[in-house]
């Protein structure tokens, strides 16, 4: 990444080692140790030297089993520092509050959100108790949360005083509220318990051609988001939006089938995929100064509907001990970007 800049390099390197979670890192090391039979010093002082050498997170290292890499394999695999250098480094500052802001989001690509939405901040009494009785169910947010952070879902039969609600809301910083999607009935069969979205990465170069960077299967596992860092699963989709391997959660489980459903995550195939991917590259084009996004997309009955643009986009590839395949997503970045 030596494109990036060394001093970069350096300053966020010094930052992470000031913001170190040692309870973390110590969990995260514990849990290799025991399923690795090696001696726990010894995979802290690798984590710690990988963090340096190849800018891995403690989460990555452990998600991507860095404990099982030579050095070869390590440098093929995408970090989420190295993500973040080129978040950095390719997205204009000056236009990143429209992807991190949830309701600017919405405002700018309403054509493709495929469902009603309304800002708690400023919706009228009768706009907020209309929108409630057109919906059975709505997703109230957190405008600038992370990682599934903030987002709730409720029935609107249990919202009996709508001033009272949005008051609740507006304390809890959830001031955006959504229609809740309704979702093709192929991937309500994959998880019922919550939207199941896709993670599609994308860069757009100079010459305005869209490069998919990863193409990610997210799914929940009984909680209202299919968010990884909340409990959440993924697999990775090949060209055709097909699963080839199980998923896995941050706790490190494998699933070959779904727990709640049944239905096998191995074979999956993701429905109205050219409908997707035409959408995802019309979408990458909307904002020229943010080339590089991470787009969450539902699949609803009638197409597909963009969730939301990550400028920050998190990294998402296969775990070499589920699926034997050791070679990351770093060369895929490189030739796309051209770093």
């Amino acid at each position: 990444m030596a494109g990036l800049g060394l001093s970069r390099r350096l300053r966020y390197l010094a930052k992470r080692a000031a913001a170190v979670d040692t309870a973390n890192l110590s969990r995260l090391a514990g849990r290799i140790a025991t399923s690795s039979g090696r001696p726990k010093p010894v995979i802290l002082g690798d984590m710690l030297w990988s963090s340096v050498r190849h800018e891995t997170g403690f989460q990555d290292y452990y998600d991507w089993d860095f404990h099982l890499l030579n050095r070869r394999e390590r440098r093929t695999f995408m970090t989420h520092p190295k993500s973040n250098h080129l978040a950095q480094k390719l997205n204009r500052p000056e236009h990143r509050a429209l992807f991190a802001d949830k309701s600017r989001f919405n405002a700018r690509f309403g054509d493709a959100l495929h469902r009603e939405w309304l800002d708690l901040r400023v919706a009228s009494s009768e706009e907020l108790t209309d929108f409630l009785g057109r919906h059975d169910r709505v997703m109230a947010k957190v405008a600038d949360s992370l990682g599934g952070d903030g987002i709730q879902a409720f029935a609107t039969a249990d919202i009996p005083d709508p001033e009272a609600w949005r008051t609740a809301r507006l304390a809890a910083r959830q001031v955006l509220v959504e229609e809740f999607l309704t979702q093709h009935p192929v991937m309500a069969s994959l998880n019922p318990s919550s939207v199941n979205t896709l993670r599609i990465i994308t860069f757009r170069d100079d010459q305005d051609r869209v490069h998919t960077l990863a193409r990610t299967l997210k799914m929940g596992n009984g909680g209202d988001v299919d968010n990884f860092s909340d409990g959440g699963m993924y697999t990775m989709l090949d060209e055709h939006g097909v699963a080839h391997h199980p998923a896995f959660d941050g706790e490190g489980r494998v699933f070959s089938v779904h727990p709640l459903s049944g239905t096998s995550i191995v074979g999956f195939a993701v429905p109205l995929w050219e409908s997707v991917q035409a959408l995802v590259e019309r979408l990458a084009r909307e904002v020229r100064e943010i080339p590089y996004v991470g787009w969450d997309i539902a699949i609803t009955p009638e197409g597909p509907a963009v969730i939301e643009g990550n400028y920050n986009t998190g990294v998402f590839q296969l775990k070499p001990s589920v699926t034997g395949v050791r070679e990351g997503l770093l060369p895929v970045y490189q030739r796309a970007i051209g770093f």
